[in-house]
């Protein structure tokens, strides 16, 4: 059986999302979207590629920091509706320089503390914004 991107669900606005994980680590890095596009081009090249609701455009993960992703295994749920995307991450995947995006812990008091360590200096790679 042969894999055709434009054989997933996508939302009405030509999306899918992405779950982005680790595959040494199995963390979960991020969750993004992508259209047909950024599902083909990320299966040409190897690393990761999205659509950017906030921006309206297509971007290469770590263009500009440099922390690129090495694509290791795509999945599909059995909607066809979502991706999982086991990656080889180089350095942070977070913009906000964490190695997951998801470094915000809600305890059960309330409170929300930061889970790891900064890896990079966000004002450094991406300049004050």
């Amino acid at each position: 059986m042969s894999f055709d991107a434009g054989s997933l669900k996508y939302s009405e606005a030509g999306l899918i999302p992405a779950i982005v994980q680790d595959v040494a680590t199995d963390v979960v890095l991020m969750l993004a979207y992508m259209n047909k596009e950024a599902v083909e081009k990320t299966l040409a090249t190897g690393e990761t590629w999205f659509w950017s609701r906030s921006r309206q455009e297509f971007w290469h993960k770590g263009a500009t920091s440099g922390n690129v992703q090495r694509v290791q295994e795509i999945l599909y749920d059995c909607d066809r509706d979502t991706l999982l995307v086991k990656v080889e991450q180089r350095g942070a995947a977070c913009h906000e320089g964490y190695f997951s995006c998801f470094h915000y812990k809600v305890e059960s008091d309330g409170n929300v503390t930061v889970v790891g360590e900064r890896l990079f200096d966000p004002e450094q790679v991406y300049g004050k914004k």
